[in-house]
């Protein structure tokens, strides 16, 4: 997996760990809300992916520490940093510059709708969206702009945005790496050969509410609609 085949390398975690290692992996991390354009690429899939190759990661970039605690501590807390550091150029936008973005034409890398999706995320969860969004793809891409156009706090989105990365950063690594580490030991299955079916998990299980959350709020909009009609 060292050379670009096909478009499905880019959907494939291994394949930018493979490729750029450490610092691809922040950079993707602080591109998806810093540069609003990683909604597209793996997100928790690649934390997660990461924690299973966390050592290997960071022998290769700085050198084994020797402990595997603190090579997948180092590697979760820069992951936390970079996502601190996109969110809050996100909400520095959005002050600066969010309004105009309602008025955007859709583009390959901007669709206008994920951002009224967010924004009615924030409006139905208040500050702690910030912190809850870090778990859903693409809302936690435009969250942080939504919170600099409504003119959150800045001092409270801090707050909530480093709960939040590091939350998400220290659990999906860490679940990584452990999880592979058990079951290696208890069951003799090593995770990496069976990335695929842990994706496809993954990307269910974080995309699943985002979905759902789609019908039925559109079934229930559709419902007040009636009986706005009917009232």
């Amino acid at each position: 997996m060292e050379n670009f085949e096909s478009w499905k390398d880019l959907l494939n975690p291994e394949f930018y760990i493979q490729m750029g290692g450490f610092w691809l992996i922040l950079f993707i991390v602080f591109a998806e809300t810093g540069l609003f354009i990683g909604f597209f690429l793996p997100g928790d899939s690649l934390l997660f992916v990461s924690g299973i190759y966390a050592v290997e990661i960071i022998k290769e970039t700085f050198g084994s520490t020797g402990s595997d605690l603190l090579d997948t501590t180092i590697l979760a807390t820069s992951v936390a940093i970079a996502a601190i550091i996109g969110n809050e150029i996100g909400y520095w936008f959005g002050r600066k510059a969010g309004p105009a973005l309602y008025k955007r034409e859709d583009s390959f890398l901007f669709k206008k709708k994920y951002l009224f999706q967010a924004h009615d995320f924030f409006e139905e969860h208040g500050a702690l969206a910030v912190i809850m969004a870090r778990f859903l793809p693409i809302v936690r891409t435009f969250t942080p702009i939504v919170a600099g156009i409504v003119k959150m706090d800045k001092t409270r989105f801090l707050i909530d945005n480093i709960i939040g990365a590091f939350l998400w950063s220290f659990s999906l690594i860490f679940a990584g790496h452990y999880l592979d580490a058990l079951f290696k030991t208890q069951f003799d299955i090593d995770l990496k050969s069976h990335l695929e079916m842990i994706i496809i998990i993954i990307v269910l299980i974080t995309t699943v509410p985002i979905i759902a959350k789609f019908f039925f709020g559109k079934k229930k909009e559709e419902v007040n609609d009636e009986i706005d009609t009917h009232g």
